[in-house]
């Protein structure tokens, strides 16, 4: 990658990251009280859900950022050197270098696929909007597939001290969760974590690309 394109990620993966937190921080608040075991109304119900936006969409800035210039700089490079049926494992290793989640592994070369075919349909590059649909579609099915770890996640953090789930193991998270709800509760939450982030990546992947395209 050019110098300008760089910066161009660094930029736009932070304006992408502010926009996204300020509009979902919310909803992510009202996800996490309904997967908590006290129950929702005992975890705040939908009281308090604006608290800490300031900060949080603060320190989004950073983070995107560093995702994205990552992402696309290792892109660029594992690009030169590979054939087409090995882009979907070029787009997992630059998500899993920018952040190592399960989540990313799944919604970036979706995302990426979803492109190359709309254009590909269309014979031109897709345009921000059709890669903000495709981000939302990318996202939402992310959420969907990673829900329980993202349940076992929320047990490990809201786990009193001496609990099983302290110890921070997530399978024997996930096993206490299909042992005591079975599968309804290890998809606590499903509804509103696709909500989020299918408008999450909307608007994420949608800006990103938009403020790329201006700044180049």
């Amino acid at each position: 990658m050019e110098p300008r394109e760089s910066w161009a990620a660094l930029a736009a993966g932070g304006v992408a990251g502010v926009c996204v937190d300020l509009i979902l921080f919310p909803l992510d608040t009202v996800k996490t009280r309904l997967q908590s075991p006290q129950g929702f109304r005992k975890a705040g119900g939908f009281r308090g859900i604006y608290a800490g936006v300031p900060s949080t969409a603060i320190g989004s800035f950073p983070n995107a950022a560093a995702f994205f210039i990552t992402y696309e700089n290792v892109k660029s490079m594992l690009h030169h050197d590979s054939t087409s049926y090995l882009t979907p494992a070029t787009h997992m290793v630059a998500a899993s270098l920018g952040e190592v989640i399960p989540f990313s592994l799944v919604q970036f070369p979706l995302w990426e696929s979803l492109k190359d075919l709309w254009s590909w349909k269309q014979g031109h590059v897709v345009d921000s909007w059709q890669s903000a649909v495709c981000g939302a579609f990318a996202g939402g099915f992310a959420a969907a597939v990673t829900t329980p770890l993202d349940v076992a996640k929320t047990r490990i953090m809201l786990a009193k001290a001496g609990s099983s789930n302290a110890s921070g193991n997530v399978l024997a998270a996930l096993s206490d969760i299909w042992r005591t709800q079975g599968l309804p509760g290890l998809f606590a939450g499903v509804v509103p974590r696709m909500t989020a982030i299918s408008l999450g990546g909307f608007i994420f992947l949608g800006t990103y690309e938009k403020t790329r395209q201006l700044l180049l």
